[in-house]
């Protein structure tokens, strides 16, 4: 398996092309092989998609820190691949959780994660300007010198805070407090994206795969756009298909769903303990 340092100049490399790459969000070991060996540069971790794998609800009270690092460690583990860790809101409203959450995601082996500046409390759902600069200056702290890129999100369109103008100041402050990579989820359309993208002087990520408006890699290459991920969506629509499955076996009787089954050579080939360490 390749080092961690060798994994973050990956990582970090694939932010300095002039075009997007797709970061996908597996939810264990398992669905991390199966993307690796599609021929995807770099994986990030899904809090949601681990959440309903585990039967419990994606929120800032699902998941516990140890958790959330115990799955990203079995993800990093599968591959070779860099792998990046959604870390929600650091698991601590204080600076120093943040931190500390940092070092513990280095510890893990992870090359990347992101922090968030919502508070998960509906009364006021996103940090005041300088308490969420304080954390992400903690997060970036922690990662000084270390084989890390830190992402810091601006989660106002998550929480009924269409202010776009606020949005791109939080970014811009995130990014003068360190941060390398910035990400607002939920951007409403093109021209948002487009705008952010031109109003920051950091790596833009973006999600695609759930709600609202969908647009082609090219087209978020074109508008700027340098990290493209898809969240709990690939989770979602494994969960999907089985949920397909169970409906056609109890609604028709009939078993057509294994017609778009992964054959079971193929899963066996790809799981092996020889292939997976390079024999």
């Amino acid at each position: 398996m390749q080092d961690q340092q060798s994994r973050f100049e990956r990582f970090k490399s694939l932010h300095a092309r002039d075009r997007a790459f797709v970061i996908p969000n597996p939810w264990d070991a398992g669905s991390a092989i199966i993307l690796a060996s599609l021929g995807f540069e770099a994986l990030a971790t899904t809090s949601a998609g681990y959440a309903f794998s585990v039967g419990k609800r994606d929120s800032f009270a699902g998941l516990s820190r140890e958790e959330v690092l115990a799955n990203a460690a079995q993800i990093v583990a599968a591959t070779d691949l860099p792998v990046s860790a959604d870390l929600e809101d650091g698991f601590g409203a204080s600076p120093a959780a943040c931190a500390r959450t940092i070092e513990l995601a280095i510890a893990t082996g992870l090359v990347g994660g992101s922090i968030e500046d919502a508070t998960g409390d509906r009364d006021r759902p996103i940090y005041d300007l300088e308490a969420a600069v304080a954390r992400v200056e903690a997060a970036v702290d922690a990662a000084r010198g270390k084989p890390f890129l830190l992402t810091a999100r601006a989660e106002n369109y998550l929480w009924g805070r269409a202010d776009l103008n606020d949005t791109i100041k939080r970014l811009q402050a995130f990014c003068a407090a360190g941060a390398d990579v910035v990400y607002a989820p939920g951007l409403p359309d093109l021209d948002a994206i487009r705008t952010v993208c031109r109003e920051v002087d950091r790596p833009v990520n973006v999600v695609m795969g759930l709600k609202g408006p969908r647009y082609t890699v090219d087209q978020l290459s074109d508008a700027g756009v340098r990290r493209i991920s898809v969240g709990g969506s690939f989770a979602r629509a494994a969960l999907g298909a089985l949920k397909r499955a169970g409906e056609e076996v109890l609604g028709q009787g009939t078993f057509g769903y294994a017609e778009g089954a992964i054959p079971a050579s193929e899963l066996h080939a790809l799981m092996s303990d020889e292939k997976r360490q390079g024999g």
